[in-house]
């Protein structure tokens, strides 16, 4: 199996509902990285899994629309509490809309939002 990675960061902001989790539940900004992995058995006639240069210009943007943004403040986190498990999982079920390769099979998205602390979603795609 063929595993490309892609790694960006970007600065948000987020507080935490529905529980009491301290300085947690006050709005502050997290340092976040997040890091796109596809994963295929195949390489295509060019002997690329994906274009690199595809997955930076869809990382790109995505970064750009949740850069210095308040997560709780967005569409896609209505109703949620904006953990750094739904993040990932918002932000992997988006990159799986935007890369399209025939010979894709996973793409997880591993997020961190400090130094020592990260979530992942992976999912399954082109069958």
């Amino acid at each position: 199996m063929y595993k490309v990675a892609v790694k960006r960061d970007f600065v948000a902001q987020h507080f935490l509902i529905g529980g009491d989790w301290g300085a947690e539940n006050v709005w502050h900004s997290h340092h976040y990285f997040v890091e796109v992995q596809l994963e295929g058995v195949e390489l295509d006639q060019h002997g690329y899994l994906v274009d690199i240069v595809d997955i930076e210009a869809n990382l790109a943007a995505l970064v750009a629309y949740y850069r210095d943004k308040t997560l709780n403040d967005l569409p896609e986190f209505a109703g949620l509490n904006p953990s750094i498990e739904h993040f990932s999982r918002i932000f992997c079920q988006t990159m799986v809309e935007r890369i399209q390769a025939p010979n894709l099979r996973a793409i997880t998205v591993q997020m961190w939002e400090n130094e020592i602390a990260w979530a992942s979603y992976r999912l399954a795609v082109n069958g």
